[in-house]
């Protein structure tokens, strides 16, 4: 997996023995050198969770350690690319040949832009770390490839803030705002377009070709029902029809439909699902009402996302946001 090398390091460097961490969860040394290994989420969990128990701000720390040379082919793309905007193009259509567990997606707003990350997968109790390490790599690639031009101005997390909020402020050098809809970084759109220094466009153009065979390898090899949740994550705020996801995918509605059943599941229930995951993630964000959040899922009566939700958690998110404030508020 790639990244469990420098997750590795970082036990090190906490005074943790390297060997023992990996080895109570069934791993030897040998993985740190393997990019290809396969770890299963659950192993990856139970890593991070044992990691954290030693020092809670893992994921700041890893992520210090992610710098641009680390991200292999696509790091070397990053490097030299032409400009800002050509790097993070090429990180939201890569993205998935380092890292499968988190997409990314780049807005322009009118002064600023948003690169925001999303869970392909439900993370767990890894969410907060794995996200903090993305965000601080990210900040890596960007002072790396400007010469610190490309400076950062806010980060957003989607989850409440830990005990070590300040450090975070520390490291980013910026304001963290936490408990916010989404989780990423903004910077000022004028940066986009100015001629990065070691930009080397024959350079890029064969590493991009290289990461493309890399993306059509996982393309191949991915199961439909994976390609079709990355989908409807990446574009979570107006989730694409059957008909729509198929062709995008390149495929018939018909067929998109045969190779789900294949899979024991249907796009229905996909979307189902991915509904489920987002109204839990944003209904622990204070600041949303909830009529906001079912317009956001794609619900225009309200009526029908509290049936739906009652029949997810058996409760109306109503309780639900109540539960999740009276915890975090603790005894």
């Amino acid at each position: 997996m790639p990244y469990l090398r420098q997750i590795g390091e970082q036990v090190r460097a906490m005074g943790g023995d390297v060997a023992l961490w990996l080895a109570r969860h069934g791993l030897t040394a040998a993985a740190l050198d393997d990019a290809a290994a396969e770890v299963p989420f659950a192993t990856f969990e139970k890593l991070i969770a044992d990691a954290m128990a030693r020092e809670p701000a893992l994921g700041l720390f890893v992520g210090q350690r992610l710098e641009v040379q680390t991200h292999g082919v696509l790091g070397y793309a990053a490097q030299s690319s032409g400009s800002v905007r050509q790097a993070l193009g090429l990180f939201e259509t890569f993205m998935q040949t380092r890292f499968a567990l988190i997409g990314l997606s780049v807005t322009e707003e009118r002064e600023r832009v948003r690169v925001r990350f999303a869970e392909i997968v439900d993370l767990g109790a890894a969410q907060r770390p794995v996200l903090e390490a993305v965000v601080m790599a990210t900040k890596n690639i960007l002072d790396a490839i400007s010469m610190g031009a490309a400076r950062i101005d806010t980060v957003a997390f989607a989850f409440a803030p830990p005990t070590y909020a300040a450090l975070a402020s520390q490291l980013f050098g910026c304001t963290v705002r936490y408990g916010a809809t989404w989780s990423g970084l903004t910077l000022p759109r004028d940066v986009l377009d100015t001629p990065l220094r070691e930009a080397d466009p024959l350079a890029f153009q064969e590493a991009v070709k290289i990461c493309e065979r890399e993306l059509e390898r996982l393309s191949a090899n991915a199961t439909f029902a994976g390609r079709v949740r990355r989908l409807l994550l990446e574009r979570r705020h107006g989730f694409p029809s059957l008909e729509v996801a198929a062709r995008l995918m390149r495929l018939t509605p018909r067929t998109l439909h045969r190779r789900l059943v294949e899979e024991e599941t249907s796009f229905r229930e996909i979307l189902d699902d991915v509904r489920h995951r987002l109204a839990l993630e944003h209904l622990k964000v204070d600041g949303l009402r909830l009529e906001e959040i079912a317009f956001t899922l794609g619900y225009t009566d309200f009526a029908n996302f509290r049936r739906a939700f009652k029949r997810w958690e058996s409760m109306p998110p109503t309780r639900y946001r109540e539960r999740h404030a009276n915890r975090r508020r603790g005894p």
